[in-house]
């Protein structure tokens, strides 16, 4: 039953409504709904995992620096904090040939409850290759997970403190062959490996953690499901339920996001008309440039269609549309001498860079469509599907033609490895990923359609990232799941809303939000 929280007279009506998937999903749906849901449904496969969850008690003793060291209490208005380093695998498939990397996770409490029992949480950050975040004072949805929990907030490996492969320290490696190997062990199956080895130390018993997935944190959490229920209690997910189907699902998830896409550029522009010439006359100024471009701060150039990468952030998020639009009002310095030359302001090119953020976190880029591949490669889809596109997303050609530009999303190309300062030393890393073919599984579909652990998930229908449909087709092959389905939040629902987001999903769980 679809719940209205919004006059109809709303431009953009307000929904939410909950979902429960189990053996028989007619239980939960009338019987068209569960007719379109069998047609989502995946084909049925067996996957065995590859990775391996068992923890030895012969590891202490082979190595010369402590598996887990854990810091003193200290305080952020209303939080109080420890920090825990841990020593881990990096190839969890080959642990005693395998060198160490360090992982590190932030235990968070409310004031006065650090010696108090309390279950445990693990947040799983979105990304690939972002960090958690950093607490500076109790607020949304840290704070209310406090109230109950023990919140671990781990840096997935490669971010954050946890062994940071930044554009310098990859540099280290210097065969491109060798970097690519590397990287492919900072995928899901190895986070969730992390996150074991890391509950079988920190958590009293080694008892079951609740995790909560954020986006491609949500990804992990199914992967977790997959290979590692014994260690979940429950899992809630926020905007982070992926593809699960064999192969390569990223063609499949770029087609569908590009009509989304078209959608939120729409709706960007009927909010804010006037960006239309704005936006077609930095195309434009761009592409008569010499080279192309314009040179950015870090030594990268700007181009058009790296122009039209803003709309990663500025199209998905809640207040997106005004950053973007705010951003663009201050794109031109001021002609303060007569004659003097049209030139982008030194304000919006710093700007740009830290909205693409390639210089603290290029595993975003460098990881980012394989961590859709399960057996083959991903042979840089965005750049394949986008070719299918490009009458709309031709941004010189939209400018020549008085149509609006239009921005592009989650998207990452191969041309970004050359105009991208922070990106062009791994230019041949990103390509020998792209074509690699023997990726491990990420998920097993037998097991989550035998799922026990209880699961919550917020899934945004307007989700610019994660796209409705293809969630829907998973969702239907988790047993026990249980969604609520709302257009009142985007993705970033949980930064936004977040003790509202926790406390309905927690709801779900724990009958404080009945089925129907």
């Amino acid at each position: 039953m679809l719940k209205i929280n919004a006059p109809p007279s709303l431009i953009k009506p307000l929904f939410y409504f909950n979902l429960s998937f189990s053996s028989s999903i007619s239980a939960a749906f009338s019987p068209l709904q569960s007719a379109s849901l069998r047609r989502f449904r995946l084909r049925r496969t067996s996957i065995r995992p590859l990775v391996t969850m068992s923890v030895s008690k012969s590891d202490a003793t082979k190595q010369s620096t402590p598996e887990h060291v854990a810091g003193n209490w200290y305080s952020v208005p209303d939080l109080r904090l420890r920090d825990h380093r841990f020593m881990v695998p990096l190839d969890y498939k080959n642990r005693d040939a395998s060198s160490k990397i360090s992982v590190f996770a932030r235990e968070v409490v409310a004031v006065g409850k650090e010696e108090q029992p309390m279950p445990y949480l693990l947040y799983l950050q979105g990304g690939p290759g972002f960090e958690c975040p950093r607490p500076t004072e109790g607020g949304g949805w840290i704070l209310k997970a406090c109230e109950e929990f023990r919140v671990i907030l781990m840096d997935q490996r490669g971010t954050g403190l946890s062994t940071p492969l930044t554009p310098s320290s990859m540099q280290q490696i210097k065969s491109a062959q060798k970097l690519a190997d590397y990287l492919t062990h900072f995928r899901a199956d190895s986070i969730v490996n992390d996150a074991e080895f890391i509950r079988v130390r920190l958590v009293p018993e080694a008892k079951p953690w609740t995790v909560l997935g954020q986006s491609y944190g949500g990804f992990c959490g199914v992967t977790y499901l997959s290979f590692a229920p014994q260690g979940l209690k429950q899992v809630l997910l926020t905007g982070g339920i992926p593809p699960i189907g064999d192969g390569c699902t990223v063609d499949s998830v770029y087609r569908a996001c590009f009509e989304q896409i078209i959608l939120q550029n729409e709706k960007y522009y009927k909010r804010f008309p006037q960006d239309i010439d704005i936006v077609r006359d930095v195309v434009t100024f761009l592409a008569e440039s010499e080279g192309g471009g314009v040179q950015l701060p870090s030594g990268g150039i700007l181009t058009p269609r790296g122009l039209q990468f803003l709309g990663l952030s500025g199209l998905g998020g809640s207040a997106g549309f005004e950053r973007l639009h705010y951003l663009f009002e201050r794109v031109w310095d001021p002609i303060l001498v007569p004659g003097a030359p049209k030139q982008i302001s030194s304000y919006f090119l710093n700007a740009y860079e830290s909205w693409v953020s390639f210089d603290t976190n290029p595993l975003y880029a460098i990881l980012h469509e394989s961590i859709y591949c399960q057996g083959a490669s991903s042979r840089w889809s965005a750049h394949r599907v986008r070719a299918d596109h490009e009458s709309k997303f031709d941004a010189i050609k939209a400018a020549k033609e008085g149509r609006p530009v239009l921005f592009t999303g989650e998207m990452i190309y191969p041309w970004m490895f050359d105009e991208s300062e922070a990106l062009r030393p791994f230019k041949e890393a990103a390509h020998i990923l792209a074509e690699k073919e023997d990726w491990p599984p990420l998920y097993d579909i037998t097991a989550l359609k035998d799922n026990k652990v209880p699961v919550a998930a917020a899934v945004y229908y307007e989700d610019m990232y994660v796209n409705f449909k293809l969630v829907m087709e998973t969702a239907s092959q988790i047993a026990g799941i249980r969604l609520w389905i709302t257009n009142e939040y985007m993705h970033s629902g949980l930064r936004d809303a977040g003790g509202q987001v926790l406390d309905h999903l927690m709801g779900m769980l724990n009958g404080k939000k009945p089925l129907f």
